[in-house]
């Protein structure tokens, strides 16, 4: 798909231009020692703009348009601040983005997916960081039914790590895998999703990793592992070793299944 998409010599300029920033973020509070994540894979990094908002930052790729990953620092006070916020539902298009790049209300119309959050709703700790978790910057087409059930119980069992441990970095991402990749409108459809957590305090961290489909199994791996399989380097402030230390992850209880109301909003 990528290779279809792509110039020999935009994926030269882009590789440069990335290797030059890999290290600079406007945003470094989001991210594990304050370094951005670096894209191994130059055909990721072909338009890729950084986004800071209050309590997350993503990497937005106008190729995909969609994030390439969203970042929080989740800390046990805002997770607290989040369980007393209604949902107020504002989904919207990034207006920092081009036109040309970004996605829209129009390609989620009718297509049977989700917009699914990366840096969930259930995270946000005031009406403003709510907000901004609605800018489809933040989203990407997730299957319905994974987005409401599996994927839900891994956003909750997240928020009850960060509330007992005290702080979290999680990093939560699409994974582009495969030749057969479908689009929905002009946005791209991800094969799979992960979210990865580092415990600062126990000095050890894991991933989930599912296929973007009607699924119940996830897989549980390193962050090592989980870097190879997507091509981006998640954390580089980590050691190898680091990286290889496996945090154990609570068991994920899914929400249960129910008949959807036409028109519900999408749950995340």
């Amino acid at each position: 798909m990528f290779q279809k998409l792509l110039q020999p010599a935009a994926l030269l300029a882009a590789a440069l231009l990335f290797a030059g920033n890999a290290l600079a973020g406007a945003c470094p509070v989001h991210y594990v020692g304050g370094r951005l994540p670096e894209i191994q894979n130059p055909k990721l990094a072909v338009a890729t703009r950084e986004l800071c908002y209050g309590v997350f930052g993503v990497m937005h790729s106008g190729l995909t348009r969609t994030a390439l990953w969203s970042a929080e620092y989740l800390r046990a006070n805002n997770v607290e601040a989040a369980s007393d916020q209604s949902r107020v539902d504002s989904f919207h298009a990034e207006p920092r983005l081009p036109r040309g790049q970004r996605a829209e209300l129009s390609d989620y119309a009718r297509s049977g997916f989700d917009r699914g959050h990366l840096a969930p709703n259930g995270n946000m700790p005031d009406r403003r960081s709510q907000r901004e978790s609605f800018s489809l910057a933040n989203m990407v087409p997730q299957d319905a039914e994974n987005n409401r059930h599996v994927w839900a119980g891994i956003e909750a069992v997240v928020r009850k790590m960060a509330a007992k441990e005290g702080a979290l970095y999680v990093v939560t991402g699409p994974a582009f895998l495969g030749r057969s990749l479908r689009k929905v409108g002009n946005v791209l459809v991800p094969s799979h999703l992960y979210k990865v957590v580092w415990n600062p305090r126990r000095q050890a961290g894991a991933a989930w990793f599912i296929e973007n489909a009607a699924a119940t199994q996830y897989t549980t791996m390193s962050i090592a592992q989980l870097e190879q399989t997507i091509g981006i380097n998640l954390m580089p402030s980590l050691t190898a070793r680091d990286k290889q230390t496996m945090l154990q992850l609570p068991n994920v209880r899914q929400r249960k299944a129910r008949r959807e109301r036409r028109g519900e909003a999408e749950m995340s």
